[in-house]
């Protein structure tokens, strides 16, 4: 017998290098495969999925305007960019059975709906995978801010970034031999303490809608639906105080 899932609605945030596997750059076709299967696994065993997936792999636009290039320009070509990385993950979901709809911030009619969030709701009651692109639709906010906004407007249970370290640390776990990992936090000992969570603007927004956020290592296989069924991997970060 399978165990019950302890979160039914969430929202998967996926760095755009995660798609990259081992290579410099853009998309592995095997490593967008395994993460496509762990999201349809999820959805199977009951869970209403979104997923917010970075444009890192292609474009930065931070990095872009510190090399002289206008922010603003810099930020909409990042936005293309999750848009191009939520149509390939859109087709590898689509490959292995999946209903999946990409909804995009930024008007692109063409390859994509735009999001609106009743719409979205309902794609995921219907029992579609929703992909929402381009972050918020404005510059100077990342893709974190991006999926911490979706995640409230649909009303998620549980805000999932998936990262390649195994939850928060007290300090760099590469660097520093013996850090500490913490399974719990709240979102005021997250500020207390200085620890690098999310970006500041979708800290606040997820730590004022009372948001859960569990930040885990996405690299191990069944590790999405493990937490789905409430297992204790990665850290979790709840609640005030």
């Amino acid at each position: 017998m399978t165990s019950p899932l302890a979160y039914r609605r969430v929202l998967l945030k996926l760095s755009g290098e995660a798609l990259m596997g081992d290579e410099d750059y853009g998309i592995d076709p095997k490593v967008i495969g395994r993460l496509a299967e762990e999201v349809i696994e999820a959805q199977k065993a009951g869970a209403e999925l979104g997923l917010v997936i970075g444009g890192g792999n292609i474009f930065r636009g931070a990095g872009l305007a510190a090399g002289g290039m206008d922010r603003v320009t810099g930020d909409q070509m990042g936005m293309l960019a999750t848009v191009i990385n939520a149509l390939a993950m859109q087709d590898a979901l689509e490959k292995r059975g999946a209903r999946v709809r990409v909804m995009s911030a930024i008007k692109i009619n063409d390859v994509c709906e735009d999001y609106i969030r009743r719409r979205a709701i309902r794609h995921l009651e219907k029992g579609r995978i929703g992909i929402f692109a381009a972050g918020v639709g404005t510059p100077f906010f990342t893709t974190d801010s991006g999926a911490a906004l979706r995640a409230i407007e649909i009303g998620a249970d549980l805000l999932l970034k998936a990262t390649k370290v195994d939850g928060v640390y007290d300090a760099d776990p590469k660097k520093v031999p013996g850090a500490k990992r913490y399974e719990r936090l709240t979102y005021d000992e997250v500020l207390g303490q200085g620890l690098e969570v999310m970006d500041t603007a979708a800290f606040a927004l997820a730590r004022d809608s009372d948001l859960p956020l569990r930040i885990f290592d996405m690299g191990q296989p069944g590790v999405l639906l493990r937490i789905l069924r409430g297992e204790p991997i990665g850290t979790l970060v709840q609640g005030r105080g």
